[in-house]
This record gives structure tokens, C-alpha cells and sequence, in this order.
């Protein structure tokens, strides 16, 4: 099948989206498919199977910043793009984001499947009920990756939803070298702001053994602020926004995976990571983190925003190694479950349950041999 994959979200810019999306066109390219992605990017596409739809736009969405492309120009790039490619399933990923999601929607030139991402509260459903309403009525098959993406997306849009869930390419996690350290030590990985629980890990630290290293990955709004607040601490590690290979190989190296989130994770794609790299995991009880790691079999939960107890179950794994090795061997286990081959392969019954009649469904058609004609 020739699958085209839109992602609001800046492809260059790392995030949950962009790595399910780019994911799953590996996955699908794998199992024999044409697939192909269809982001903005604010640099080199990734891949010779990613058409750039230009720059993105960092705007607030969800208490946090999301890189999307609601420009004229990119959306005229996606027209053509999909003018040109043909496609027989569009597969529209956060459908309701300004930008080239909501114009694959609204011009929809092949069957539609729409994958709802977002937990929490977003402003725009409120906002823009009406106009969204409509532009869902557009998707033939809404599937969400959660049951908290599906009530928020229930509550604004109504409609019926496939519950599927975010994959994981276990062997690019399973089989990387890990970096080199020779320090016990705690990985953050996430934007620092506060929904990421950033501050509650540092207001933890006083509490683990001072032989113990903390790496934090990426950056954002309060990195500086925090950095100086905790300058000279020859424990932390700031580093940075990090490449793929050492996101997944400082995960491999890690004794301990931590995220302290307060809240907003629909699904904890990044717990399986950790999970499939075999690094034990510390985590926050939030409900979208439940879905995937369970209570001391796969991670340690501990409340949000409670930095003593996160310290607690920090220095639990750190220190006892038949626990550590327990939440690790169970992690890899839980990890296959959710496998991105197996969420290909579901895709594609959908896509081919949709695209049977893929012409009936287009808003375009190409007459003959001529250039094809854009439609709602």
C-alpha cells in the first residue's frame, strides 16, 4: 500500500509524535509497504522517505511548547505533496493541530485514519468546537493511543474511537552499545518545564548518595534557571538536546530511568524505552505511565510532585541490585507488548478495511492523464 503519515510536529525537533510517526513509517517500510512521512522540519529530513513541509512555529499547547506549521506555505507543500504521491490511506496524526494535519482533513484526498495523542486539557477544543467537530467528521477511522487521549478527544469531538497504543523498535533499543560511565547513575530525559517534574528530581537529589551522577537530557524554559540554581553540583550532567543514538545509548548505560512527570502523559512511550534498553524505571503514578509500566513488577510509582518519597524509591533501586535486576527482566518482557511491529500490523487492517474503495473516499481525482483537482 502507498501509506502517506502526517505529523504536525516538527520531524527535526525530538518528541512522543515525531518518534511514533517516524516509528511506524520504519515498521510499515519494513513489512513491505510505500510509506511515507509528511512533517515540518527545521532541519535535514531524517530520512530520504520524509517530505520537509518547512519551518515550524514553536507555539504553547498543553503546558508546554509544540513546533507546528500552521503557515500558508507549508499547507500548500502538503497539497502538492499528496497531489503528487497518491496515496491510498492518509494516515493524520494529532488530526485537530493547526497546520498540515488539519488540511490533510479538510482537503482529504484519500481514505483518512486520524491517531488522537493528547491527554489533559487543551484550550482549542474548547474554543474551536464547532469547526473541529466537523473536521473529524472527516476522518473514517479515529483510533487513539490511550484511554486518556480517547476521553479528551470523546468529551470535544464525540465520534467512535479504535483504542490502539504507542509502539516501541525494540531492537534499536535492545541491542546499542551503552555509553561509557563508570558511576552509578540517574537519567532525566525530558522538556524542562514543569509539567516534566524536572524540579521535584532536583529537590530529591540532596537525598541520594553523592557518588551518584544525573544525567538530564533536552532543554527548554527553565533550563538556565535551574542550571544556575544548581551550579557547581559536580553530580548533574546537563546535557543537552541529544541525537537518537545516545538518547538510546545513555539509556542502555543507565541504572536508573526517571520520570517524575505532574501530569499530561496519555501514554509512557518513554517508560518502554527505558523498558527495552533494560534500564529500571522510577516513575510518577500518573495514569497514562500506568498503562504500560505495572506497580513494582515493571517500575517503582511514586506520587507526583512528592520528592521525598521519589528519593525513597530512587535509593531503593540504586541500592538494591535483586530489585533492580527484577524491574529490568520484567521491563523487557512488558516491552514486547507493545512492539511497533505489532501496531503496524493493526494499522494496516485498518488502512486496508478503509481503502478497499479508496476513490470514493478522495476529494481529489486526476482525470486521465492531467494534474489533479483539489476538492472538499
Amino acid at each position: 500500500m502507498r501509506i502517506g503519515l502526517v505529523c504536525p510536529y516538527s520531524i527535526s525537533v525530538p518528541g512522543g509524535v515525531q518518534e511514533q510517526v517516524l516509528g511506524l513509517a520504519r515498521a510499515l517500510r519494513a513489512q513491505g509497504h510505500m510509506a511515507r512521512v509528511l512533517a515540518p522540519s527545521d532541519g535535514p529530513p531524517p530520512d530520504g522517505w520524509v517530505t520537509p513541509l518547512g519551518k515550524s512555529i514553536p507555539t504553547a499547547a498543553n503546558g508546554s511548547v509544540a513546533p507546528i506549521a500552521p503557515d500558508p506555505s507549508a499547507q500548500l507543500r502538503l497539497i502538492r505533496a499528496v497531489r503528487d504521491e497518491g496515496f491510498d490511506v492518509l494516515h493524520v496524526h494529532e488530526p485537530m493541530v493547526p497546520g498540515p494535519s488539519t488540511t490533510a482533513c479538510f482537503i482529504k484526498p484519500a481514505p483518512l485514519v486520524g491517531t488522537f495523542h493528547a491527554a489533559g486539557n487543551h484550550a482549542s477544543y474548547q474554543r474551536l468546537n464547532s469547526a473541529l467537530r466537523w473536521l473529524a467528521g472527516r476522518l473514517d477511522v479515529r483510533t487513539t493511543v490511550s484511554a486518556e487521549a480517547e476521553a479528551l478527544a470523546l468529551e470535544h469531538l464525540g465520534g467512535s474511537y479504535v483504542r490502539m497504543f504507542n509502539g516501541i523498535e525494540i531492537e534499536r533499543f535492545a541491542s546499542v552499545e551503552p555509553w561509557p560511565t563508570d558511576a552509578r547513575t540517574v537519567f532525566f530525559l525530558g522538556r524542562h518545564e514543569e509539567r516534566k517534574g524536572l524540579e521535584v528530581l532536583l529537590e530529591a537529589l540532596p537525598s541520594l548518595p553523592p557518588d551518584v551522577k544525573v544525567w538530564i537530557g533536552s532543554d527548554g524554559p527553565d533550563t538556565e534557571r535551574l542550571k544556575l540554581r544548581h551550579a557547581g553540583d559536580p553530580r548533574l550532567e546537563w546535557l543537552g538536546r541529544l541525537d537518537d543514538l545516545e538518547k538510546r545509548r545513555r539509556l542502555a548505560a543507565a541504572d536508573v530511568f526517571c520520570a517524575p512527570s505532574l501530569h499530561g502523559e496519555s501514554f509512557g512511550v518513554v517508560l518502554l524505552e527505558a523498558m527495552a534498553a533494560g534500564t529500571a524505571i522510577v516513575a510518577s503514578d500518573l495514569s497514562g505511565y500506568r498503562l504500560v509500566a505495572r506497580r513494582d513488577e515493571d517500575a517503582l510509582l511514586v506520587e507526583p510532585k512528592a520528592a521525598a518519597e521519589l528519593a525513597d524509591a530512587l535509593n531503593r533501586v540504586l541500592a538494591d541490585t535483586e530489585l533492580r535486576n527484577a524491574l529490568v527482566a520484567s521491563g523487557r518482557q512488558r516491552a514486547v507488548e507493545f512492539s511497533m511491529d505489532r501496531l503496524a500490523e493493526r494499522y494496516v487492517e485498518l488502512y486496508q478495511a478503509i481503502a478497499v474503495s479508496p476513490a470514493a473516499a478522495r476529494g481529489w481525482r486526476r482525470p486521465g492523464s492531467g494534474r489533479g483537482r483539489l476538492g472538499v
